[in-house]
């Protein structure tokens, strides 16, 4: 598994090419945060999960840090956190305002506001006007995304140890059988 996921990933070489990230160098070369087992690739969907929830442009910020002191896999946790994008955030956003209503009590006492129309504006204006909508959201929105972020990140934790366990076993039942001759019967 960790030879088909590494062909996805950018190589740590790209870091220490790169002018930008060359002064966080030592930080970012740290062999755990490039290696691919079971356990750093739970932790970094993990982490992508949590962190994608994060409003604004800091979801990658706050995943590689997050990735620096949990010592899990940063580019795929990187990756992960593209999975709230311009089309996905509002339905998540939705959710969230919906679990955080749940978990404050509030038996829908708090209205959801439309979202803002966002075609035809730039970067800018477009942060602006989620910025303004989620802020309209308050305490629900805030606390909805909590408990959606650690939600997910729970459940992408267990599901990619799961699924890591699972194709161990077949891989170990497969070698099992190759290297096993068949029984053969009395003559």
């Amino acid at each position: 598994m960790r030879k088909s996921l590494k062909r996805f990933l950018p190589k740590h070489e790209a870091v220490r090419e790169n002018r930008w990230l060359r002064p966080f160098s030592s930080t970012l070369l740290h062999p755990r945060l490039w290696y691919l087992n079971r356990h750093s690739a739970a932790g970094a969907v993990a982490v992508g999960l949590f962190c994608g929830l994060i409003p604004g442009p800091l979801q990658m910020l706050g995943a590689a840090i997050c990735c620096v002191l949990l010592r899990v896999n940063l580019p795929l946790a990187l990756i992960i956190t593209l999975y709230s994008n311009p089309l996905t955030i509002v339905p998540l956003y939705v959710a969230a305002f919906a679990i955080g209503d749940v978990a404050l009590g509030s038996g829908g006492s708090v209205t959801l506001s439309a979202p803002p129309e966002l075609a035809g504006m730039d970067l800018a204006g477009w942060v602006g006007a989620m910025i303004h909508w989620m802020a309209g959201l308050g305490k629900p929105l805030a606390l909805g995304l909590v408990l959606l972020a650690a939600g997910l990140s729970l459940a992408g934790y267990f599901l990619v140890r799961g699924a890591w366990r699972i194709w161990l076993i077949r891989q170990w039942r497969a070698r099992k059988l190759t290297r096993t001759p068949p029984a053969r019967g009395p003559d």
